[in-house]
């Protein structure tokens, strides 16, 4: 049977997202509170219309225009579906890849997905090892909590088996706070991430989408290694770590 799974390479941005969102009331809702604390829900007389924003200004409305008398629809065909070509495989027979960096005032959230590209199922069961490296790949002075806390009060699977058959994927997610509590000490930002996936297995080197800006901090909080949406058109999701209040 065909490999059928190359267009999940093009989606882990996406992918991203679906994790981060997957989360629900939790870690979505924890950061849009430290983006805006004072913020308040709409009044129900307030609320738009589904489908849209108003008319005015340069929003959009869901009514459309209406098509003039004279004027026969156009009717067009589906787009047509780019020809995506497979990326390589690595040797390791997996890609590893980081998500944009999501952030509020102070927390941030970033979700490492990995992909099994290989011909074998790929085995991984608890937390990945993770070196956080300057913009010169040298590593920085950062603890790797196994866990979310101290960062923030969050659920954690924890270290369970995910195997991984071939086009499947995992996903953990981490979590760490720009916080500075002292200013004689210099803040740390990371550029790259090292990703060892699990004991004995061959690490791999992402670069975030956006810096890992610890403060002074010096701690990043990890979930365990879960399984990923087999793919965006399905409505499945995984079990993602759902943050409710800050850790102190």
């Amino acid at each position: 049977m065909p490999f059928s799974r190359v267009a999940r390479f093009s989606h882990v941005a996406v992918l991203a997202a679906v994790v981060l969102l997957a989360s629900g009331c939790g870690l979505s809702e924890e950061l849009e509170r430290e983006r805006d604390p004072g913020r308040t829900a709409p009044a129900e007389g307030d609320r738009s219309s589904e489908g849209g924003r108003s008319s005015e200004g340069d929003g959009w409305s869901a009514s459309a225009d209406p098509v003039s008398p004279t004027e026969a629809p156009v009717v067009t065909g589906p787009d047509p579906v780019p020809d995506v070509p497979s990326p390589s495989c690595p040797a390791s027979g997996v890609r590893i890849e980081a998500g944009m960096v999501d952030a509020a005032m102070g927390l941030r959230a970033m979700t490492v997905t990995l992909i099994n590209c290989g011909k074998d199922t790929y085995r991984l069961n608890g937390y990945p090892k993770l070196r956080v490296l300057d913009e010169h790949r040298e590593p920085l002075d950062v603890q790797i909590l196994e866990g979310p806390e101290p960062v923030t009060t969050m659920d954690d699977p924890g270290p369970r088996p995910v195997p991984l058959k071939r086009g499947e994927a995992a996903h953990t997610v981490l979590v760490w706070r720009n916080t500075v509590t002292d200013t004689t000490t210099t803040a740390v930002s990371g550029t790259y991430l090292k990703v060892t996936p699990a004991p004995g297995t061959r690490p791999g080197t992402v670069t975030p989408q956006g810096r890992i800006d610890l403060g002074n901090t010096g701690r990043i909080g990890t979930t365990a290694w879960q399984r990923s949406p087999e793919d965006d058109a399905n409505p499945s999701r995984p079990t993602a770590p759902a943050p409710s209040t800050p850790a102190s």
